[in-house]
């Protein structure tokens, strides 16, 4: 399947948004809704540690999956909550109106630093979402080994991600096909079993 993957631009965040709507519908981010996250996806956009692309039908032009991710998951959680705190919280409070339980999460979202390992700093893969009707195409693939690329040509010698350990063996299998190795196993404080995956290269090694 021909693709075109660039950069993610301030132009393709509603589509990053709706794609992620319909990749995770039960999860967490998403019931914040559309509003929060176009703040999350935009974040990505002008913070200089921010890395996202976005894979495109070259026909139509048609957004088919988005990556995301920072170079510095403490740094750059940091300057959100410093920058745009007041934005956050605005879109968030439709879903915490409707459901007050939400707070304890929200502010542990907040001040999300990605469960980092402790052997190094790591790149976050914070999100990789695929149209539905356009999976199994090579899309993620794609997505990822344009992310990989780009943090290791800023630097970064290693990076990570975290991803549901239960009923998400075909999310775990895409990783450890792609090379990611399992690091480690914990779990959320509302009791999920989550995997940490861990990707290294040596410095100046991009593939």
């Amino acid at each position: 399947m021909d693709l075109a993957v660039d950069a993610l631009t301030t132009g393709d965040i509603d589509d990053a948004v709706r794609i992620h709507l319909e990749a995770f519908p039960n999860f967490f981010l998403t019931f914040l809704g559309p509003r929060f996250l176009r703040e999350f996806y935009g974040s990505f956009t002008w913070d200089p540690m921010g890395v996202g692309f976005v894979a495109k039908d070259p026909a139509s032009n048609c957004l088919l999956g988005v990556v995301v991710g920072p170079t510095n998951p403490e740094g750059y959680f940091r300057r959100l909550l410093k920058k745009r705190w007041w934005a956050f919280c605005i879109a968030a409070a439709g879903a915490v109106v409707r459901h007050p339980g939400l707070i304890p999460r929200l502010a542990r979202a907040v001040f999300f630093r990605g469960n980092p390992p402790a052997d190094m700093p790591r790149a976050l893969l914070c999100s990789i979402a695929v149209s539905p009707q356009a999976q199994g195409r090579g899309i993620g693939e794609a997505l990822m080994q344009a992310w990989v690329k780009e943090v290791q040509s800023r630097g970064t010698r290693g990076c990570f991600l975290t991803t549901d350990a239960h009923d998400n063996d075909k999310v775990n299998r895409f990783y450890q096909r792609l090379g990611w190795r399992l690091e480690s196993t914990f779990v959320t404080p509302e009791g999920r079993l989550m995997n940490r995956y861990t990707f290294d290269l040596p410095a100046g090694e991009i593939r």
